[in-house]
């Protein structure tokens, strides 16, 4: 899903078809997302037919058609996005809802794209014992896969039975110690090619003398998973490691609301629509904040926004949504967005924006 975004985030030119709906993971349900599929690809047809060159309108029809084709809507999740242009024709699936619409403009429609990572939560979990540790990678609460070779990690030679050194405290904490340190350059090599935060699975007195060793502490959530668990199935684990992790992710956006809170205090926020699309064009705005469920289509005259009925057919000159084309400008900025629930930022007409400077 990332390495889609990037690769559609900053295409631009004629004729970037995005086509967005709802879709059901479950059958007969699943099989009627085929037919809705069609019938958003006849509403592109329609709206591009007259508007370019035939033979570019013939090219661009047969690779969305083709595109649409090769979908196995027995995988489908709660919605699905198709990006096609001259250039490319990818789909992506996501585990969301979303506004159903098809986009048609100079870049691609990717605000749903953009909510689904921040709806979406990646994550490592560290079932950790002073026998074993085991890899699990996760997103949201489904276990996406368990790590093999070197895990799980097994301590064989580092991990004393022996009365005498049983008896001895000081050894037997060096030897976890080592254990634990070895395991870590391990996790942080598999960090290197996927940097996902780690939420460790453990009794208390492991967390903390694993965290002593740790060599990149701030990977790690603050909290952790309070059980020896390390012999249950990764769906289970991944189960409970969520509610730990969602409450982290919360308490996140909370901070970042505030984020924009502060910034209102310090006079560096705009909350007008206009002044925040003058702020991202100008490369002013570091952060947006946009509601969940927020959609406005526009048209720009004269480099301002001048807002439209929602029923409008696009075209035009017809932005189909103009807080997307904000999120669109503001990631090529190299700004951020920030998603939240509804209402939460209803002092600011749904979208605020916090400055650079």
């Amino acid at each position: 899903m990332r390495d889609i975004l990037k690769k559609v985030k900053n295409l631009t030119g004629k004729n970037c078809i995005t086509i967005i709906l709802n879709t059901h993971r479950t059958k007969p349900e699943y099989q009627k997302d085929e037919i809705q599929l069609k019938n958003k690809v006849n509403e592109v047809k329609k709206r591009l037919t007259g508007e370019m060159d035939k033979r570019e309108f013939l090219d661009l029809a047969t690779k969305l058609e083709k595109l649409a084709e090769t979908i196995d809507h027995s995988h489908n999740l709660e919605s699905l996005i198709l990006f096609v242009n001259q250039d490319i024709a990818e789909f992506v699936r996501l585990p969301l809802r979303v506004k159903e619409r098809v986009v048609i403009g100079d870049t691609f429609a990717t605000r749903d794209l953009v909510r689904s990572l921040n709806y979406e939560t990646g994550y490592f979990v560290l079932v950790l014992s002073q026998q074993k540790i085991r890899l699990i990678e996760a997103l949201n609460d489904k276990a996406v896969q368990e790590y093999g070779d070197p895990f799980p990690f097994e301590n064989k030679k580092l991990y004393s039975m022996s009365k005498a050194e049983e008896a001895n405290a000081r050894r037997q904490t060096n030897l976890m110690a080592e254990f634990f340190n070895r395991c870590d350059k391990e996790l942080n090599k598999i960090r290197k090619n996927k940097p996902l935060p780690v939420l460790i699975c453990s009794e208390e007195s492991n967390f903390y003398e694993y965290m002593k060793i740790a060599d990149e502490k701030g990977i790690f959530y603050g909290t952790y998973l309070n059980k020896n668990r390390i012999n249950e199935k990764s769906p289970l684990i991944i189960k409970d490691a969520w509610e730990t992790v969602r409450e982290s992710v919360a308490e996140q956006k909370k901070k970042r609301k505030e984020e924009l809170f502060q910034a209102a205090g310090a006079g560096k926020i705009l909350s007008d629509i206009n002044e925040i699309w003058q702020g991202i064009h100008e490369g002013r705005v570091q952060t947006l904040f946009v509601e969940e469920g927020l959609y406005q289509q526009a048209r720009i005259e004269n480099n301002r926004v001048v807002v439209k009925e929602n029923d409008e057919m696009g075209g035009n000159g017809i932005i189909d949504d103009i807080y997307d084309e904000m999120i669109e400008a503001n990631m090529r900025f190299g700004g951020d967005v920030v998603f939240l629930p509804p209402g939460e930022l209803s002092e600011f007409q749904g979208c605020g924006a916090i400055l650079r400077y």
